[in-house]
């Protein structure tokens, strides 16, 4: 789940600066999907046609969660819009600024470690909805002077001094204490701070905010929520509302945070994560007292090691047995993409396949010839839409089949015979089902009834290629269910319990699955004629994912280590199995101890979420209309550039649908001492994306008018002009494999008017005393690259293409035309993660009045210089030179240095007149001309000010080989947005 979508506002704001680009393209839902609304006391629920009986619920549970939610923050917020997503299948939710919203996607989750026993858009509105309330508690000191000057873009300054550990570890332990379930609560949230502290890694400050390229790293839910927590166990459940309330009436400096910690507890941010680390340590060793661990053996594998030998973090998950001796999984890290890859008892790890982007269940199938899977599918156009198909692999050809095509399945199972599959089909009704596939068309044989409305887990076939087991959940309790799929018969193998169990494999009489029952994640079988339930594993971290061997000897699972998930085996002994007590009595340590019953709000949430179905308020619904709604006001107000050279007035609009952007206001420009007023408009509810933008202002140009060296005679003139553009583009997602594709085309109409320019001459690329230009722009280009892991520099396949054509077909006394064409092609480099990029262009500019600005790039370091032909080449290679932990005190955090060498190629050809003292033709001269430059680049990944995003910046050398000049840049790569 998303914090906040700052990068909105910076892309928007960054757009109205430049003028000359168009405004960033949203993700949409299709225009036919119709929208209605509904109107509760501090909600406006928005939700698609259909949709309704949801969206009830939702609007009833967010009602009931406003005052717990908000109870220990001492806030109460304004009311607030809430989307329904019901077109993707990426389990997500986000609350952003920009404009304030928040958006819940209606999937539930397969994956037990995020959801647990909780319905999925009860553990959305307790999560989302506490950051809405942390948002609003920045309106006060401050924050609210900045609001009312600067609209929803004045809170990002405040907001910006909270780190987003808090945000995060705030809101898991307000949906753990406000339910009975809640990541808190899970030990699979928590498994990697764990298995790092337990093993002595236990990373300084700046490296558990910033990350790592080498090691494991928890993300900043996990930090937050432990510190988060520590804090309210030690100075009371209300610590953090007087935290907030000191740092948003204090100078914004970059540790405001940290000293209003200070003031309030006498612990500095840095003192808080030691006495935490401490606190959780203790905890974490106690529970590993006293653990009789069963004995396993491991699969050899494969993992990344750095030049100092030490392994970079690698999982190898969801083991599948194709011999007794052979497993098939799925390798990923941070230097690894998703793949299969065979483990052998005897032999080197083999790679089998490559992934594209699986929606991964925490599940995959196999049998001796075929695995599936599930991937992401994209719709070309409607970023709202997204897909999950089947994919299917031959293991003995190689042969890969995409089964489906705009499906909505989140598991799928294959039959241990190969004809069948079972899928999770997850409607646009926010129900699942369970379908029967055949396995070689993809066609749907079977739908399951659940007449219950259950959300179903992990399902699996049974020997007899008929029999499935599945996890149910329905009302906060879980079960595992045998489903007889050709007599429809359902019975329940366990007794309903709030237990998060997962990962059923059945195995002759037996059962197994995940169940954290005893504190820590591990294996257990259930005695489906005696309905004893056995612990099978006891590891010191986790154990998941069961699976059995073909003789039915051996049980391989994953084990949880502090470099990845390993793939490890034992021997199948039943008698060894350790019966245990009744399901549902689970030994979970619960670190946030006595605040389950001090927290303000805890004991009312739990309350509220405890009935299945919310107070019987019905909210009367009207329809949602997207252009009655497209103007929606979100902030105001100067701003100034990144640049910092240039400050704007002005208001910005988007409306809730994300299908219409409107910018009006007022940029004055300090290098030039000039101002233009500008409105921007893109409407993005079609097909294509239509776009429109008006300036009108002043502007400066200086230039010699003489011409005759010395140049001394330099004069300024400022001028005025109304520019106007209009066009469309349209921006297409082609991804379908591991290589990311798109295409964009483009077309856009300009109209330039100049007056007042009184200088002898005009720059060639200007109007000046010409008086208007009109002229058409038309633009093409395709990406494929391939999916790049943390530790890439770059693509390492892939191929761009790119083709632009200008003109001025309307005639007057501008005539101009270009066009264009550059492709570059991505290479691997001699070692892992390194990057070669081969560069080529041409541009041709016909003789005219009028000169376009250039479309093929230019050798670094060079001026540019108009010729009628351009050939362009470059060669660059790119690698990681260090991983590194370095700190500079709280200034700085280094995580990274890469270092690029580049050759860079322009040859120019022009066809010049050549006149005679009377200024007679005489005839035409070719000129050409050569430019090259040589440099090395040097960058570095740090982390400023303790702030989680990382940059990157360095420097370029370049020498000049066309002037024999040396020279020195900085170079800003990447500044976190």
């Amino acid at each position: 789940m998303i914090r906040l979508h700052f990068c909105t506002a910076i892309l928007l704001l960054a757009s109205i600066k430049t003028l000359a680009q168009t405004l960033p393209v949203l993700d949409q839902n299709p225009t036919s999907l119709h929208w209605y609304r509904l109107k509760t006391p501090h909600f406006r629920v928005l939700y698609p046609k259909g949709f309704d009986s949801t969206a009830q619920r939702t609007a009833q549970r967010l009602e009931s969660l406003y005052e717990p939610a908000s109870a220990s923050l001492g806030k109460r917020p304004r009311p607030i819009s809430v989307l329904l997503q019901n077109q993707t299948t990426n389990s997500n939710g986000f609350v952003t600024l920009f404009p304030r919203r928040s958006e819940f996607f209606a999937v539930p989750p397969q994956d037990p470690g995020l959801a647990g026993t909780l319905n999925w858009f009860d553990l959305l509105s307790v999560h989302e909805y506490r950051h809405v309330v942390q948002n609003d508690k920045a309106l006060q000191g401050y924050g609210r002077f900045l609001y009312t000057f600067l609209g929803n873009s004045g809170l990002f300054l405040p907001l910006l001094t909270v780190p987003d550990w808090f945000a995060e570890g705030d809101a898991v332990s307000n949906e753990t204490l406000l339910s009975t379930s809640g990541r808190g609560r899970i030990p699979n949230f928590d498994l990697g701070m764990r298995a790092n502290l337990l093993a002595g890694k236990r990373f300084d400050y700046p490296k558990s905010v910033g990350g790592s390229y080498r090691d494991n790293v928890p993300n900043h839910y996990v930090l937050g929520y432990f510190m988060t927590t520590y804090l309210k166990r030690t100075y009371g459940p209300d610590v953090w509302s007087r935290v907030l309330n000191r740092n948003y009436h204090r100078f914004p400096w970059p540790f405001a945070f940290s000293a209003s910690i200070k003031d309030e507890t006498g612990l500095k941010t840095e003192d808080l994560y030691r006495k935490t680390m401490d606190d959780i340590t203790d905890v974490w060793q106690k529970q590993q007292q006293g653990l009789t661990l069963t004995p396993s053996a491991g699969f050899p594998v494969n993992p990344e090691k750095e030049q100092s030998r030490r392994p970079v973090f690698t999982n190898y998950q969801h083991p599948q047995f194709l011999t007794d001796s052979t497993v098939l999984c799925v390798k990923n890290g941070l230097g690894d993409t998703p793949r299969l890859v065979l483990l052998n008892k005897h032999q080197r790890e083999k790679t089998v396949f490559v992934q594209g982007f699986p929606n991964d269940p925490n599940l995959l199938s196999a049998t001796a010839t075929k695995a599936c899977w599930i991937e992401y599918g994209y719709d070309p156009r409607w970023g709202q839409r997204i897909y999950s198909n089947i994919r299917l692999l031959n293991l003995q050809t190689g042969k890969l089949t995409r089964l489906t095509h705009r499906a909505r399945y989140t598991a799928v199972a294959l039959s241990l015979n190969n004809t069948k599959l079972v899928a999770v089909d997850n409607t646009d009704q926010f129900r699942t089902q369970l379908l029967v596939l055949d396995s070689q068309t993809g066609a749907v044989q079977q739908k399951i009834p659940n007449p219950t409305g259950a959300f179903y887990q992990h399902p699996r076939w049974k020997e007899d290629n008929r029999t499935l087991v599945v996890v149910s959940l329905n009302n906060g309790k879980k079960t595992i269910q045998a489903i007889d799929t050709e007599s429809g018969s359902v019975t329940d193998l366990l007794p309903q319990v709030s237990e998060n169990i997962s990962n059923p494999q059945p195995w002759k009489d037996y059962v197994l699955y995940n169940s954290p029952r005893s504190g820590i994640d591990n294996i257990y079988a259930l005695d489906t004629r005696s309905k004893q339930v056995f612990q099978v594993t006891s590891r010191p971290l986790a154990a998941y994912h069961a699976t059995l061997s073909p003789s039915g000897n051996r049980l391989a699972f994953e084990d949880f280590t502090a470099n990845g998930y390993r793939i490890v085996d034992m021997p199948v002994t039943p008698a060894d199995w350790k019966p245990v007590s009744e399901p549902g009595q689970e030994q979970l340590v619960r670190y946030f101890g006595p605040l389950v019953n001090l927290e303000p709000g805890a004991a009312a949430g739990r309350q509220a979420l405890a009935d299945s179905v919310p107070a019987a308020t019905t909210y009367t619904p009207s329809r949602f209309r997207r252009l009655a709604n497209l103007i929606n006001v979100y902030s105001w107000g100067p701003t100034i550039g990144s640049s910092g050279q240039s400050l704007t007035v002005g208001i910005n609009s988007q409306d809730l649908l994300s299908t219409t952007q409107i910018g009006v206001g007022y940029v004055y420009n300090q290098a030039e001492r000039t101002g233009n007023a500008y409105a921007l408009l893109s409407y993005q509810g079609l097909y294509p994306i239509i776009d429109l933008s008006f300036q009108r202002g002043t502007r400066s140009t200086s230039l010699y008018v003489d011409r005759v060296l010395p140049l001394d005679s330099l004069r300024t003139d400022s001028w005025q002009y109304n520019q106007l553009t209009a066009g469309f583009r349209l921006p297409l997602q082609l991804t379908n494999s591991k290589y990311s594709q798109s295409l964009n085309l483009s077309a856009y109409y300009n109209y330039l008017q100049v007056t007042g320019y009184e200088l002898p001459f005009r720059y060639v690329t200007e109007v000046g005393s010409a008086g208007s230009l009109n002229a058409l722009t038309y633009g093409f280009s395709y990406s494929r690259l391939l999916r790049q892991s943390k530790r890439d520099v770059a693509p390492r396949w892939g191929q761009t293409l790119s083709a632009n054509y200008r003109t001025t077909p309307f005639g007057g006394k501008l005539t101009g035309e270009q066009w264009g064409v550059q492709a570059n092609l991505f290479f691997p480099g001699l070692a892992s993660h390194h990057s070669i990029r081969l560069r080529a262009g041409y541009q041709e500019q016909a003789r005219g009045s009028y000169r376009f600005n250039p479309i093929v790039f230019f050798p670094r370091g060079q001026l540019y210089v108009s010729d009628d032909q351009i050939t362009a080449t470059s060669a660059e290679y790119r690698l990681p030179i260090a991983d590194t932990h370095w700190s500079l005190g709280r200034w700085l955090y280094i995580q990274r240095i890469k270092g690029g060498v580049f050759y860079d190629r322009a040859d120019g050809r022009s066809v010049l007149e050549v006149r005679d003292v009377y200024n007679r033709l005489r005839g035409y001269e070719t000129n050409q001309r050569a430019y090259q430059t040589t440099g090395l680049d040097l960058s570095f990944v740090f982390n400023a000010l303790r702030l989680r995003t990382p940059l990157e910046a360095g420097f370029r050398t370049i020498y000049n080989l066309t002037t024999s000049e040396f020279i020195v840049q900085p170079l800003v790569i990447d500044i976190g947005f």
